[in-house]
């Protein structure tokens, strides 16, 4: 199963880095990298916190695609 992100999309979209969107949602840039790259898959309330503070819903950003 993968867990695949439009999180780079959206994160240029409000103009912020990595730093600035953790610090929004209340994680590290180092996560918030490790998500975009595939590398992490993000708790539930993380990924509702990524979607509000991009004003997007979870499924816009977040894809489940089984292998």
């Amino acid at each position: 199963m993968a867990l695949k992100n439009r999180l780079k999309e959206y994160r240029a979209r409000l103009g912020v880095n990595q730093s600035e969107l953790g610090k929004l949602v209340g994680t590290s840039r180092q996560t918030i990298s490790q998500i975009e790259r595939g590398d992490y898959s993000p708790s539930v309330t993380l990924a509702l916190k990524i979607a509000g503070v991009c004003g997007a819903a979870v499924e816009d950003i977040f894809i489940y695609e089984e292998d």
